[in-house]
């Protein structure tokens, strides 16, 4: 029996664990993917401490922002072979046959699985997942880079795409961090203008570098009465976890307009679970941004952490955020 590392969560709560655990099968319709690369998201935090209503079963492995090769098929799995390099994403699995599914809001149907959540996810040397959800990696974007796409990435591009945002339009992203950095480059591809509004200087820099018209130090300056003076915002999408970001990006906008809000306060007042927010991008959402990626288009900025610091990366970020 062939065996492999996996990040483990024992327990909600415990600390994560490296185990040597046997290496999984691929079942009917799914497909065995040697990783390369996986992206840590705050939501992995949140299923390792329980956080949600719906509670994941420990032990399981987290990770949803993994890309890696295909090395085995499984019974009926068509759409990919082996040696394809592809990601697996958050929506793990939908039914396909439910009014949401048929609707292509895949991302509410009841009966979905959830990768490195409900089943066994990334962060480990191999990982299953159906071969139906995982999306071809295209060839001129890096596992590196490609992986936080899978999430932070489709999450933000389809913040921007259902912002139903025309050239010209005024888009004001609020929080220049994973996500937001990232909303930005949509935003300016859409040929909006850019407002990007931090509370740290370091992040406002980088909103500078990779294009925004005009940024905002909301520590120092009403964001508020700042835009409103730039004319106001047509699209104003909240990636900052704070209430107050969350009234500044609709008190921001023009009569009329819109706002998103991709990351959740977590003492935020309304549960919108059930309502016209949805997480993240469906299938075709992922597709259509392949589309949309390259290396001279798109520069992601974080930090890489290889096995022997993954753990001690993971510990860091549940710290902070408790």
């Amino acid at each position: 029996m062939r065996t492999m590392k996996a990040a483990v969560v024992p327990e909600l709560g415990a600390k994560l664990e490296v185990r040597e655990v046997p290496v999984p099968e691929p079942g009917p319709g799914q497909v065995l993917i040697r990783m390369q690369t996986s992206g840590l998201c705050h939501t992995d935090i949140h299923a390792a401490a329980g956080d949600w209503p719906v509670k994941p079963n420990p032990p399981f492995t987290p990770g949803h922002e993994g890309v890696g090769i295909i090395e085995a098929t499984g019974p009926g799995a068509s759409l990919h072979k082996a040696g394809d390099r592809v990601a697996i994403v958050w929506l793990g699995k939908a039914c396909g046959h439910c009014s949401y599914c048929i609707d292509g809001w895949e991302t509410l149907c009841e009966s979905q699985e959830n990768s490195g959540y409900s089943v066994d996810g990334a962060w480990a040397e191999y990982a299953v997942a159906f071969d139906s959800h995982v999306i071809t990696v295209p060839e001129a974007v890096s596992s590196f880079d490609a992986a936080p796409l899978a999430c932070a990435g489709v999450t933000t591009f389809k913040a921007v795409k259902v912002s139903r945002i025309q050239p010209g339009d005024t888009a004001v992203i609020f929080g220049v961090g994973g996500l937001g950095h990232l909303a930005l480059q949509y935003a300016r591809e859409f040929g909006a203008r850019v407002i990007a509004v931090d509370i740290e200087d370091s992040k406002l820099d980088l909103a500078r570098r990779l294009g925004a018209d005009y940024v905002v130090n909301a520590r120092t300056t009403d964001p508020v009465e700042a835009i409103r003076d730039l004319g106001g915002a047509d699209v104003a999408i909240s990636l900052a976890t704070s209430p107050r970001a969350f009234e500044q990006a609709f008190g921001s906008l023009r009569r009329g307009r819109q706002a998103g809000v991709e990351v959740f306060p977590h003492r935020f007042r309304h549960h919108f679970s059930h309502t016209w927010l949805d997480r993240g991008g469906a299938e075709g959402d992922l597709m259509e941004l392949n589309g949309w990626t390259s290396p001279q288009m798109l520069r992601r900025y974080g930090a890489s952490a290889r096995s022997a610091r993954a753990r001690r990366s993971y510990d860091r970020v549940m710290q902070d955020s408790r």
